[in-house]
């Protein structure tokens, strides 16, 4: 059943459903002015505001730590145990003959792909903010987590490097047509990057929770895998936050060194335990996976490119008596034009996308409309007009076998090892920060130079080149 004019409309005027040229809403726009650079005292201010409020919400929240820190090492290991052993059960679904659970088609993996990018371009952001204290013993395991999550500075390891490139390869980005509530998750890590002195309980707590072994990890792993797609930035996630010596059982022993020697009526623990709900606030993985619509998504893909393409066509060009141009002037009206393009044999639903003369103007010899959409783009419209036989994870550049029998799908680590794997990182050399940061620190004496690396490991910087070669030097300064 395809979405009507009017439910059409009413999606489009839910809270979240933004016009792509209107105003920045609240979450994004802080969230930018907190990721893009280093924010001055006012925009810090209005995001320990944003974080005080977003404690009142989530207070009432129940929680799942233990009651008193001593069973911390306990509780991870218990759930670390609980995620393996439904993991195994998920695959023994999927050996005797289960569908996936999380991604239906190609697309739905990449609108999740693309729909988690402002969570997973702050990675690690929540601990930035106690790196300027990285010679307190106590807080040792929590700075060398943050240089983990940045890769030590290697490239191939930086997980916002490893994300950004994520994006490109399968042309995600630009972002800035994404629900406001998208970035809820990010600005909470944003906030307490910048106000880590005023929430040190939080910031460990937050840790604490985002460090756990989370099911849906395992499970869009093997998922992503299966359909072709690079899994690599989730696997890493799967092995650094293993319960023996990495980022899960490291969360819990920061806890136990930060807490106070001196009786304080136990306030640093429940403080703890607050930020620990903070890490489950906002949109997570699991909730994008379920808000998937194809034809939905597909229809505001549309709408987005009927402002741009509105007037650019010839009036010889009709449907159903209105000129493309005529449609394309009320991009609200996108479930008509499909209905009308359908009525006309433009689109033949549940066929594949060859046989419609739409999909021809998009790909193939000779298409008018070739460069129009992104590949993204092009999947996701590729997959709602196949309908449910886009089940096979086939992508748009890949024509339809022949027979019946649908071909096998090739994982990722196998075009991989066939010579599909990443690119080698670009050249570096011309980067104007990089060389900015080179000759700031050959006249720097030692404090203005440990000032220097702080601050372009910054969640603004620490991915850009030259916060890579400060991550490295920083990294071994730390580790002698």
């Amino acid at each position: 059943m395809h979405i009507g004019q009017q439910e059409w409309r009413q999606l489009q005027s839910m809270p979240g459903a933004e016009e792509a040229a209107g105003p920045a809403s609240f979450h994004k726009e802080l969230y930018h002015r907190l990721a893009d650079r280093e924010p001055d005292e006012g925009t810090r201010r209005e995001a320990a505001d944003f974080l005080r409020a977003k404690l009142l919400d989530v207070a009432s929240e129940p929680g799942d730590l233990p009651d008193a820190p001593e069973g911390l090492v306990a509780w991870m290991e218990q759930n670390t145990r609980d995620v393996h052993a439904r993991y195994a059960a998920y695959l023994q679904e999927r050996k005797a003959g289960a569908p996936r659970r999380y991604f239906f088609n190609r697309a739905h993996a990449l609108y999740v792909l693309r729909s988690v990018a402002p969570t997973k371009l702050v990675d690690g952001a929540w601990l930035y903010g106690l790196l300027p204290h990285w010679q307190s013993p106590r807080l040792g395991d929590l700075v060398r987590t943050y240089v983990e999550e940045l890769g030590e500075g290697a490239v191939d390891k930086n997980h916002v490097v490893l994300y950004r490139n994520l994006l490109a390869r399968y042309a995600l980005d630009p972002l800035d047509d994404l629900d406001d509530a998208l970035y809820e998750q990010g600005l909470i890590q944003l906030a307490l990057a910048w106000n880590a002195e005023a929430f040190l309980p939080e910031v460990v707590g937050f840790n604490l929770g985002y460090e756990q072994l989370p099911l849906h990890l395992l499970i869009t792993s093997y998922e992503l895998n299966e359909l072709g797609l690079d899994p690599y930035y989730f696997t890493l996630h799967v092995t650094v936050d293993n319960g023996d010596t990495g980022h899960a059982r490291r969360a819990c022993q920061a806890v136990l060194d930060m807490l106070p020697r001196l009786d304080d009526g136990g306030a640093f623990w429940q403080r703890v335990r607050a930020g620990a709900k903070l890490s489950c606030a906002g949109l997570g993985t699991t909730d994008v996976i379920a808000s998937f619509d194809g034809e939905r998504e597909a229809l505001r893909i549309l709408a987005r490119k009927a402002t741009a393409g509105h007037g650019a066509h010839s009036e010889y060009c009709r449907v159903a008596g209105r000129s493309i141009n005529d449609w394309l002037g009320t991009p609200q009206d996108m479930p008509g034009f499909v209905a009308a393009l359908e009525q006309a044999g433009w689109i033949r639903f549940g066929e594949p996308a060859e046989n419609s003369r739409f999909w021809s103007l998009l790909q193939g010899p000779r298409a008018e409309m070739f460069g129009v959409f992104s590949t993204y783009e092009l999947q996701v419209l590729h997959d709602w007009m196949r309908g449910p036989a886009s089940a096979d994870g086939r992508p748009f550049t890949e024509t339809a076998p022949a027979g019946d029998k649908p071909k096998r799908r090739a994982t990722f680590r196998a075009l991989a090892r066939n010579g599909a794997g990443l690119a080698a990182p670009a050249d570096d050399a011309l980067d104007p920060d990089l060389m900015l940061l080179r000759e700031q620190m050959r006249t720097a004496d030692d404090e203005q130079r440990t000032a220097l690396l702080v601050r372009a490991m910054s969640p603004a910087q620490h991915w850009t080149p030259a916060g890579l070669e400060a991550t490295r030097v920083f990294w071994g300064a730390l580790a002698g």
